[in-house]
């Protein structure tokens, strides 16, 4: 697994993070996430801002209507824009990192951006709302159901803007994994597992 790419997707209170984290580990490879925003804001001269501020910035997707065709649809070519710049900004960096080694990358649409990359493996993880709702009292400051379903909504309208495929979709990834029933360190084992049959 030299060479590998895991991307990882993942529904919001599912806890994708965490078996991300697990995942790099068990490996011994880097696992990125919120480091790729903060490289490509740098690139673009604005890598001074606050996470939270990077945050509202990329979430901030223009809104669609007949007049107005969604990103994918332009390519390259797309207006100039600053979430527009962030985002082939944030491309630049993922095949950067890429380039660099084996890893793990937690979303940032990177399954889409990856998708051609030898020996890379896309999962997306997800749970039922009783899971998610008791482990959002202990790791998500105990937010509702309706707030992890808001975040997941803006996940999804901003994979949607910038791929021009469905979030969450199984046909956009190699496994889906359902974390509700099993601990989040044997689903990483599952990964491998699957990783290894694919690779044989």
């Amino acid at each position: 697994m030299s060479n590998t790419v895991i991307t990882i997707s993942r529904q919001y209170g599912s806890g994708g993070r965490e078996l991300s984290e697990i995942l790099a580990k068990k490996l011994g490879v880097k696992l990125y996430d919120r480091q790729i925003i903060h490289m490509a804001a740098a690139m673009l001269g604005i890598g001074d801002l606050t996470d939270e501020s990077l945050r509202e910035l990329e979430n901030k997707v223009l809104p669609l209507s007949s007049a107005f065709m969604p990103f994918y649809s332009f390519g390259s070519h797309a207006g100039p824009n600053v979430n527009t710049e962030l985002f082939l900004a944030e491309s630049k960096v993922i095949h950067q990192l890429v380039n660099d080694g084996p890893c793990v990358i937690l979303g940032r649409c990177a399954d889409y951006i990856l998708s051609e990359q030898e020996n890379h493996y896309s999962f997306f993880i997800y749970a039922d709302d009783d899971f998610r709702q008791n482990r959002a009292k202990d790791h998500y400051g105990n937010n509702t159901l309706e707030e992890l379903d808001k975040e997941d909504k803006n996940r999804k309208r901003y994979y949607a803007y910038y791929t021009g495929q469905t979030w969450g979709e199984a046909q956009n990834y190699d496994l889906m994994i359902n974390v509700s029933n099993i601990p989040l360190e044997k689903a990483a084992d599952l990964i491998i597992e699957y990783i290894k049959l694919q690779q044989k």
